[in-house]
């Protein structure tokens, strides 16, 4: 059996964190006002005092990563990705527990890592080869190869430090994927560049994964992560939630995002959309009647989408309902209720209503949906309320049965029945 190329053991990190309190003043013998004030005079003295409390940002961190795996690290802000990056690239130290890991280590984390501001673009490339242990001919060899691909030839002589923030992201990028490192570490840094060179980075980590090397993939975009990844590790509070499979652990992950959310005391709305709020999005619900014990739709049933608005007046003039399901990629789906020739009017207080689609063939993974209210009464078609993913739903894998394939988003968002003919 191979060894792993990384071994993450009971990886902990903790940081204090200071809280100023005043100085109590009150009920203090004069015993110990000169103890508190030989022990910290300068509390004392300012009338504040620091209370330190530990924070754990990682908490028995455990998984192991084998050469040539290509591993994406999910999970929400403050879950504690960017901490386990900082120690795997030996930048912090862990509090407790060791990661070995066999083999070069380049690591792209934040813009302007391994780069000196007062050094020229041509200068930092072998500057932050050397840092990687290669010698200055191997760095000739790849030279042209990294300022082709990071596309700042005419800045070559300029010092980074007068580089927007793109410039320094590629050229970062194009060092750490060409210098031929054994594990290459990247976090949501790619997110400053445009999105032609985002799909770039993509495609030149693959290469480096299908040269049997090994990547560390950070991301917020699941469909980045779905495309460039083979396994996922969901962090959750500092600790590891899920390891396994991309599109099983990714859709955990969403998931979970659907509870919090539904969890919600009331939606959050976008006061500077400048809204009427006549009328509001009260609850919103997908169902349909097969749905099985883990709560997932079969999309090759009828789904539908039940809606409660709550409306403070009576609204006599005609509004619609758009609805749009939505990836992570974009929409895939929208319905207005003028296209069907349905407009409502609004009693004052709670209106129940329905969207039934019929069978969609939506192949499985987890979807968002978008909701808005809008005034038909004049041309303007003015929102009356609004509200992007308003809820999630998740829908199990397409069975075809005549190929006995089961499909997902990873595969495509549609399956179509077709008509063959010669």
């Amino acid at each position: 059996m191979n060894k792993p190329v990384i071994t993450v053991k009971n990886i902990s990190k903790s940081y204090n964190i200071n809280h100023e309190m005043k100085a109590s003043v009150g009920n203090v013998t004069f015993r110990d006002a000169i103890i508190d004030t030989l022990k910290k005079p300068k509390e004392l003295l300012t009338g504040h005092i620091m209370k330190k409390e530990k924070f754990w940002a990682l908490k028995g961190i455990d998984f192991d990563i084998n050469k040539g795996e290509v591993i994406g690290i999910i999970g929400k802000n403050g879950s504690g990705k960017s901490t386990l990056l900082k120690i795997m690239s030996r930048i912090t130290e862990p509090t407790t527990g060791e990661i070995v890991m066999n083999g070069r280590v380049a690591s792209l984390l934040e813009v302007g890592t391994g780069f000196h501001p007062e050094l020229t673009g041509r200068e930092n490339v072998y500057f932050n080869g050397s840092i990687l242990g290669m010698k200055k001919k191997e760095i000739d060899a790849k030279f042209d190869e990294i300022i082709a691909f990071s596309e700042v030839e005419k800045f070559l002589d300029t010092p980074v430090k007068f580089y927007s923030s793109g410039m320094y992201v590629r050229l970062a990028f194009a060092v750490a994927a060409h210098l031929d490192p054994d594990i290459l570490i990247v976090d949501e840094v790619l997110a400053v560049g445009d999105a032609a060179f985002q799909k770039k980075c993509l495609g030149k980590m693959k290469d480096v994964a299908g040269e049997g090397r090994t990547v560390i993939f950070v991301s917020h975009s699941m469909s980045s992560v779905r495309e460039l990844c083979s396994k996922v590790v969901l962090l959750k509070s500092g600790k590891v939630a899920e390891v396994g499979d991309v599109e099983k652990v990714s859709q955990i992950y969403l998931r979970q995002q659907l509870i919090e959310s539904a969890q919600m005391p009331q939606y959050k709305r976008d006061r500077a959309k400048n809204l009427s709020l006549q009328a509001l999005l009260y609850d919103i619900g997908v169902t349909n009647q097969v749905n099985n014990e883990q709560g997932l739709i079969d999309s090759t049933e009828p789904i539908k989408i039940n809606m409660k608005i709550k409306s403070s007046i009576k609204i006599d003039f005609p509004v619609g309902i758009h609805l749009a399901i939505n990836t992570g990629s974009g929409m895939v789906l929208r319905m207005q209720s003028e296209y069907n020739n349905t407009v409502y009017n609004l009693k004052k207080g709670i209106n129940k209503l329905t969207c039934e689609l019929p069978p969609s063939n939506l192949t499985g993974g987890t979807y968002s949906l978008d909701f808005s209210l809008v005034d038909l009464s004049t041309e303007k078609n003015e929102i009356i309320d609004i509200l992007n993913d308003a809820t999630y739903f998740t829908v199990k894998d397409l069975y075809i049965k005549n190929t006995k394939e089961h499909l997902s988003q990873k595969e495509a968002v549609f399956y179509l029945k077709q008509k063959w003919s010669e």
